[in-house]
């Protein structure tokens, strides 16, 4: 199984995480055509061999050795309703949106002038039934040192205003920069939510994952048509490994810049 990071589409901003639009429909017709994207419950189904109906039929899990696919988007940018969910809905592709709820709540930019979305543009992609709404913690925290009462928090303020504003079960998180947690925050996270994902460029594979260590291949500018297929054949893991690296050696900036 193979988990997708998005962040933002179409902003022309300077973000090496905002894709141009073209590069983004490309890859949803790519994975359009494939027939192997599959929403993060149904993934989660797969991974754990749980409950059978869900494994069965058109999501069995990598028959034929090509993973199954999960796209999933960080932060929370207005691109999400305006430009990101017509692409997937006229596609019929799910995907799970995790959001750092303070910037919706407050209108605060993200880095690079990045605009938040609103909690009606999120009630809007809600309501197509493709899209999952799960936390990346009330303000973007980064959880590496984070004591037990921080992380309870960020993850209870979080979940708190995603299900008051949006009605709907929030049981999805995301560490905020993919940077993993401390043992404290590991508890807190694995007590509130169905699961958790980090990022390293690695598949999941059945039976063996930690469903609260979800790996995730970071799709950026930088990657060209070869390097996309790459990831999404669950490879590259070398440029994981050193993102893993590099974020262990540098003092930890614990939020966004207000």
């Amino acid at each position: 199984m193979v988990v997708l990071i998005y962040h933002r589409v179409g902003g022309r901003s300077p973000s090496p995480v905002d894709l141009p639009g073209g590069v983004f429909e490309h890859h949803l017709d790519v994975l359009a055509e494939s027939g192997r994207v599959v929403d993060l419950d149904t993934a989660t189904a797969v991974l754990t061999g749980r409950p059978a109906e869900l494994a069965a039929g058109p999501h069995e899990p990598d028959e034929d050795g090509i993973p199954r696919v999960v796209i999933t988007f960080d932060d929370g940018t207005a691109d999400w309703p305006d430009v990101v969910m017509p692409a997937l809905v006229a596609r019929g592709l799910p995907a799970t949106f995790y959001v750092s709820t303070d910037f919706v709540d407050r209108q605060r930019l993200f880095p690079d002038e990045g605009r938040p979305v609103s909690w009606a543009g999120l009630d809007d992609m809600a309501g197509t039934g493709l899209a999952t709404i799960g936390s990346h913690t009330q303000t973007h925290h980064v959880l590496a040192d984070a004591t037990t009462q921080v992380a309870a928090d960020e993850l209870d303020r979080s979940i708190a205003t995603i299900e008051d504003h949006l009605g709907v079960p929030c049981r999805h998180f995301a560490y905020p920069k993919a940077i993993a947690p401390s043992a404290a925050a590991d508890v807190v996270v694995r007590r509130r939510c169905h699961t958790a994902a980090l990022a390293s460029n690695r598949a999941n594979v059945a039976g063996t994952t930690d469903l609260h260590r979800l790996c995730r291949h970071a799709l950026t500018v930088a990657d060209d048509d070869a390097s996309f297929a790459r990831k999404l054949a669950g490879g590259m893991w070398i440029e994981g490994w050193l993102r893993e690296r590099r974020d262990a050696l540098r003092p930890v900036a614990h939020e966004y810049a207000t």
